[in-house]
């Protein structure tokens, strides 16, 4: 859902490339996730605590 006059604060990985080889994510009571490549072309949104989750089992690898 967009809010009229609210704009999201987007963040690129610190790893990413120049190139738009990567994601971006905007974090609030959800988080989505939307391809650099194509900004327009629609978002995947999870539950904020799913990201978390998701992310903390990344530092487990």
């Amino acid at each position: 859902m967009t809010v009229p006059g609210k704009t999201d604060t987007w963040r690129k990985s610190s790893r990413s490339t120049q190139t738009d080889n990567c994601v971006e994510v905007s974090l609030s009571r959800s988080a989505r996730v939307r391809d650099t490549k194509d900004r327009d072309g629609g978002t995947v949104e999870v539950p904020f605590t799913a990201w978390r989750a998701f992310t903390a089992s990344l530092l487990e690898l």
